[in-house]
Order: C-alpha cells, then structure tokens, then sequence
C-alpha cells in the first residue's frame, strides 16, 4: 500500500496477437489507478495458445510470483477474462489475490455507481459473471467428496451442498433484480414518452470514458455534472436543458462511457442506460483529440451503437480536449473540433446542433389580441421571444417556436 492510500498490483498479459498489447496494458493501467491501484510492474508473455489451467506458462508464473513479493503488490490483475478454476489456481501460484479485467472494471461501477439504478445494474453484472465461476472462486466453494453409507455409494458432501445453495441463492438474486430493473426501465420509458409528447429534442452525448463528456455538458449548459480525468467518472446518465442559439430548447444527456472489449454482460446490464442514446435526435459523438487512439475510440463507439440499432439517428463527431492538441486536426473534416476546457468550439458544436435540428423550429412574427396573449405566453415557455412590443391593436411578437406549434400562430401572422 502506498502512503496515499493506493493499492500496489502486477498486472500480467498474454498477448496473443490479437491487438496491441501496449495500449491494452496502458488501458489496463489506467483501469486500475480508477480504482485506487498503482501497477508497479507489468509481466506480458507471448503465446500462440492460453495455458488452459493458468493462462500464462510456468516460467513466467514464477517470475510474476517474485515480482509481486520483491515489490509488495497486493493484488495481480490479469487483461483477460478468466475461468473461476484459472483464477483459483493463479493465487496458489503467485499468493496474492487475482483479478482479471471484467473483475477490475465490476468493481469500478460498483464504486462509482451512485443512483440505485446504477447500483442494482452493477450487482446484476457482477451475479451474472460470478454465477458460472462459483465453483472454481474461493476454496470454501470446492466441492469434497463424500462417503455413503447402506451401500448408497458417494453422496455430495458438505462443499457441494455449500456450492448449490450459492448457486441457488444467485439466481435468486438475479432473477429479484432483473425484475426490479425492468420496473425502473418502464419508468424510464414514461419519461421518454413524456420528452417525445413534450416535442423536446434529446442531444445525447456518447464517446469513450475519459473523453471529457462531462465536461462539455457543464460548459454547455452551465450544469455541475462530476467530471475527473479518470475512466468511468460517470455512471448514471445525467440529463440538463440546453437552449440553442435558434431558441430551440433541447434535452441533452451524458451517458455512462465506453472502453474496449467491454464485457457483454456489462454492455447487457447497462443497456437501459445506454439506450438514451437509442431514443435520441441527435447522437454527439465525442473523442480525445490528444488521444494517439482517438480513431480507436472512435471504432468502439461505433460498434457500441451499431449493437444498439442508431445507425438511423443523426451522429455528430467532435473532437474534444483540442487545447492539449495544439496544431492537430481530425482525419474526419466534417467534424467539430472542441475545448470543454477552454470553451473553444462550443459555438460551432451549437450551431451545428442548430442545423441537424433546424426542421424542428420556425422564426415568426405574430400580431396577438389582447385575447391570445396566452400565446405570447407560449413563446416565452416553449420558444425564444425575440421582440415584444404593445400596439393599439395587440401585441406584435417576433420569435422563435416549434415547428409542431406553428399551426397555432398562422392566423396572426404580421404582414
């Protein structure tokens, strides 16, 4: 332990050839300091095939053993996802507590989540990746052989009767939860129904974790969303009203981020979550700029939408965190290059926004009687009142009002 309070890991790798195993480790890395930890060292082998019964060989095992006593660590992460047997086999060679990488980023969202949705979805993924790897996690969950009596032969002994009650009590679990999930997803559909009705526009904004979406949401809408230069700061969407420059008010929604090779489970757990971006106007995709692996985020982001059907929404790519950049600029020209920082580019960012949604508003000028003054009203609440002044006659308005509403200011159209 270090004397800020962070955790010493080893972190061990199989690169298989399969992607880069650098920035998979450097992710891996950055992983686990989110959740309080500091790798003081990194053990990668190369093989064709994983060991079956502990993913990396003998020798290597060895090497991490001492590593891990010569340098204090308390812990060894492994960048894989692996079997209940592999993990309990992996702590009687190296001594320390293993976690593999869905292990490490569950633990994450279990820190971080903070509504009880949030909550409920990280302890569901966390039942669901645990259920099959009861028997091989912990000894007090291995089985033991009992003896029979009368001729009976073998019957379970004490371990495996341990081991069915988890099982049972697991499904259990996950059955109570899901159910409880589904409540809150009903809910959350009435409130999308409510947005849709309302005719209010939702701007959500998507990307890799750490890419600074947080932060364009506070420079957007003056909002106080929690935003640290850390993977997964936010888990919860987090939703604040943003008006236009054409007067349009929108809905816009920060959602939990994304990494590479997301677990399924996670990617399942969290799709109420995830699916504010499915049921909105507008997709805003955001990048690190600053980041080598911008394009990469980029990728991932795609396929996280592509798995949940939004080929059809209007997307927007920006490029955030441009101020760490100086002089780069995106292979992609239509994109929006942006500082939450610096406020840089939020203009363009509204503007742009502004134009996909440009179907959804109308600029009017309306004399009212004295008698409709209720839509003046309507103006104000619903649309931007631009000018206002009082005539013998009424009152002459100019601004700006939905596209959906525009029936109810026709026959008072000024000439």
């Amino acid at each position: 332990m270090t004397e800020d309070g962070m955790m010493n890991v080893v972190l061990f790798g199989l690169d298989l050839g399969a992607y880069d195993m650098d920035k998979s480790m450097d992710e891996l890395a950055a992983l686990a300091q989110a959740n309080h930890m500091v790798a003081v060292a990194r053990l990668v082998q190369k093989r064709d095939v994983p060991e079956s019964a502990t993913y990396l060989g003998e020798g290597r095992l060895a090497e991490g053993r001492l590593l891990c006593m010569n340098l204090g660590a308390e812990c060894a992460i492994f960048d894989a996802e692996l079997s209940g047997s592999q993990i309990r086999n992996l702590e009687q060679i190296l001594e320390v507590p293993v976690m593999d990488r869905t292990m490490l980023i569950l633990e994450i969202f279990k820190n971080r989540a903070v509504t009880n949705e949030g909550k409920l979805q990280t302890e569901l993924a966390t039942l669901r990746y645990r259920l099959p790897r009861l028997a091989g996690l912990g000894e007090s969950l291995s089985r033991q052989g009992g003896g029979g009596a009368g001729g009976g032969g073998a019957r379970r002994g004490a371990g495996e009767s341990k081991l069915e009650y988890d099982r049972r009590h697991v499904r259990r679990r996950i059955e109570a939860l899901s159910q409880r999930l589904e409540e809150m997803e009903r809910r959350r559909e009435q409130t999308r129904k409510s947005r849709r009705k309302s005719g209010v526009p939702v701007v959500a904004l998507v990307g890799y974790t750490n890419v600074g979406k947080s932060s364009l949401l506070n420079r957007l809408c003056g909002a106080d969303v929690p935003a640290q230069d850390m993977l997964f700061a936010t888990l919860d969407p987090t939703a604040r009203r943003l008006t236009l420059p054409s007067g349009l008010t929108v809905v816009a929604v920060d959602t939990v981020g994304f990494v590479s090779r997301l677990p399924h489970g996670l990617v399942e757990a969290f799709k109420s979550t995830l699916e504010e971006a499915a049921y909105a106007d507008v997709i805003v995709k955001v990048c690190d700029l600053s980041d080598p692996e911008a394009s990469q985020q980029l990728t991932v982001t795609d396929q996280v939408l592509d798995s949940l059907d939004c080929g059809d929404i209007p997307q927007l790519t920006v490029y955030n965190k441009c101020d760490r950049a100086p002089g780069a600029t995106p292979f992609d020209t239509s994109a929006i290059c942006t500082s939450a920082a610096t406020g840089y580019g939020m203009d363009a960012l509204l503007a742009r926004l502004d134009q996909v949604l440009a179907d959804r508003v109308r600029r009017v000028a309306v004399l009212l009687p004295y008698d409709k003054l209720a839509l003046a009203g309507h103006i104000r609440a619903q649309g931007t009142m631009l000018t206002e002044e009082y005539r013998p006659e009424g009152v002459y308005c100019e601004g700006v009002v939905k596209a959906a509403d525009l029936h109810l200011f026709v026959p008072y159209f000024a000439d």
